[in-house]
């Protein structure tokens, strides 16, 4: 999941965020996927690198509140919120420095026929499945083509 030039330590702190989440997310009925993107899905993340996460849901409005999702998540403080279109962008950043950025939107975000434009080149640029239950995120990296499906 991470490169040579981050430290053990924050190579543990990137796994256990990735694991909270998951566990999370697996627990939710309304959530079809969780998807990490970004260096440290292609085991490039740096010191500096943040955890990119993508979270799909059947009922986005149950995620409006930005702050109390991170909280519930253990994420930190909500530094900024970004909408992308389908997908709304919550950055927080914990007491160690590491930032999360957590982007919420509807499954039609994975859609693949076609693909949308700033879809495919979030997952081009790196991209695994944490939590997939019915494959949408797998036929999503495998129409971008050339892009990390996952250890």
């Amino acid at each position: 999941m991470t490169g040579t030039d981050v430290s053990p330590e924050r190579a543990g702190e990137i796994g256990r965020v990735c694991e909270r989440v998951t566990r999370w997310a697996a627990g939710r009925a309304d959530v079809v996927g969780l998807l990490l993107v970004g260096s440290c899905a292609r085991g490039e993340a740096r010191m500096d690198s943040d955890v990119d996460l993508v979270l799909l849901t059947t009922d986005r409005a149950r995620y409006a509140d930005g702050s109390a999702l991170g909280a519930g998540l253990g994420l930190g403080e909500p530094v900024r919120t970004r909408s992308w279109g389908p997908i709304t962008e919550w950055r927080y950043a914990d007491g160690s420095g590491l930032e999360i950025e957590l982007g919420v939107g509807s499954p039609a975000w994975a859609a693949t026929d076609p693909v949308d434009a700033g879809t495919r080149r979030v997952v081009s640029g790196g991209a695994r499945a944490l939590y997939d239950p019915e494959g949408i995120l797998a036929a999503l990296i495998g129409q971008c083509g050339g892009v990390r499906r996952g250890d």
